[in-house]
Parts: C-alpha cells; sequence; structure tokens
C-alpha cells in the first residue's frame, strides 16, 4: 500500500476544472496507474481525498495498492517545474498500529442513511443534513472500525450536551454534477452531501483498523469520500 500527497495549484484552471467536478478528479486519479487497481477478490481499493485547508492550500491525498505516477496531475492542475508530489510507503505504518494508540484523525465521508416513509415502501437513501447527525453517523461505526473516538475530560466539555468527543464536524458541502458512463454514454444526475471529521481517535482492534484506513468509510467513495487517515497526536 502507498499513500501519496499532491498538491493542487488553484490558480489554474486544470485545477478548478478538476475539483468542480468529482467524476473528473476519480477519473485522473485513476489513471495515475498503469493498470487501474482492480478487486476481485476484496482487496485494498484506490481512494482519495481532498483537503481545503484554505482558498490556496488544497491537497489530494491517494491511498492505493500501487505506486502512482501523477505526472498528468502535475501537468494539469500543478507547479510542473518546481512542485510534484511525494509518495510513501504504508505498510510500515499499518503494520505498527498497535491497540490503545491514540492519533489525530481525518476523514471525509457521505454520511447517510436508510428511510422507509411508509409501510411496504422499499427504503431509500437519505443524506445526514445536521452536525449532529453526522456525528452519530461516525459514532456509530466506532467499534466495528476498530477504534473510539476519544471523550473530553468533563472540564473541558463546553457545552451540557454534544460536546463530550475529541471530533469535530466542519466543510459540509452538496455535490450536484452529471455522471457519463463511458462504456454507454448514458447520463445521470448524481447528487451527494459529504462532511469532513477532525479529531483524535483509539484504536482498539488493529486489524479492523487497517481495513478502515485501506477499504474507506462509508459510502460514495469514488467521488472522494471514505479516506481517513491518521497523524500523531500533538
Amino acid at each position: 500500500m502507498f499513500l501519496t500527497r499532491f498538491r493542487l495549484n488553484t490558480a489554474r484552471s486544470g485545477a478548478r476544472r478538476l475539483l468542480s467536478s468529482p467524476q473528473q478528479l476519480h477519473a485522473a486519479v485513476m489513471s495515475s496507474f498503469a493498470e487501474p487497481p482492480g478487486r476481485p477478490d476484496g482487496g485494498p481499493r484506490v481512494l482519495w481525498r481532498v483537503d481545503h485547508n484554505s482558498r490556496t492550500e488544497v491537497v489530494l491525498y491517494l491511498v492505493g495498492p500501487q505506486r502512482p505516477d501523477l505526472t498528468h496531475l502535475v501537468e494539469q492542475a500543478g507547479w510542473p517545474t518546481t512542485g510534484g508530489w511525494q509518495t510513501y510507503d504504508y505498510a510500515p505504518f499499518l503494520t505498527r498500529l498497535t491497540t490503545d494508540s491514540t492519533w489525530s484523525f481525518r476523514l471525509t465521508a457521505n454520511p447517510v442513511h436508510s428511510i422507509r416513509r411508509k409501510d411496504g415502501e422499499p427504503t431509500k437513501r437519505t443524506a445526514h443534513l445536521t452536525k449532529h447527525h453526522q456525528a452519530r453517523w461516525l459514532l456509530d461505526r466506532q467499534g466495528a472500525g476498530g477504534f473510539t473516538i476519544v471523550t473530553k475530560a468533563p472540564e473541558r466539555q463546553l457545552l451540557p450536551q454534544g460536546d463530550e468527543y475529541e471530533l469535530i464536524v466542519r466543510d459540509q458541502r452538496g455535490l450536484d454534477f452529471t455522471k457519463v458512463e463511458q462504456t454507454r454514454g448514458s447520463r445521470s444526475r448524481v447528487t451527494l452531501v459529504t462532511a469532513t471529521y477532525d479529531g483524535r481517535l483509539r484504536v482498539t482492534d488493529p486489524d479492523a483498523m487497517r481495513h478502515v484506513l485501506t477499504m474507506g468509510l462509508g459510502k460514495a467513495k469514488a467521488y472522494g469520500c471514505g479516506l481517513l487517515t491518521l497523524a500523531p497526536v500533538r
């Protein structure tokens, strides 16, 4: 497994075009591999995420089973003469994960749930729209994901309710774009709601945590959702 970081040059029209279309960015990500990774055995997949740290600092993170070549992205949306990308071997880090280790994390996800408006109707996938329900979506996935969100000390809880976890939900985005099927040329409308989570977690099951880090969490992985990354706690 490899983890890659690439900073986009938002002053360039190519970068703005890619950032405006999750489908185009997905295609550019998959073009980073000479042989696009497949998952016939249910193995690791390609995951990606765009972090909007500021108006000018926009970073693409990419995790996949092969080392990528982002030359085309540098030419279209980077700094061709002074900037490139950084790729790291992810396997040593994944191997070192241990029970009870604590990490800062970031995740952009598509928090959804299935509802049935009337008896007998099929369920419909619906986005969570409030920060409270978006946070609950992640909290509900703690055990199966091999982690728990760290709880704040009582004296650091500023609100009577909903402030007990080291967790911030921010940067909610509504994505609405046209999806084009390359083989058939058909078009369909895709509407998504995404949210970015920052916080601290404690590893409870290293194997389950490794599965989340390499397979993603939640839906809409083709459109930049599901990639959870860890960093040392400062």
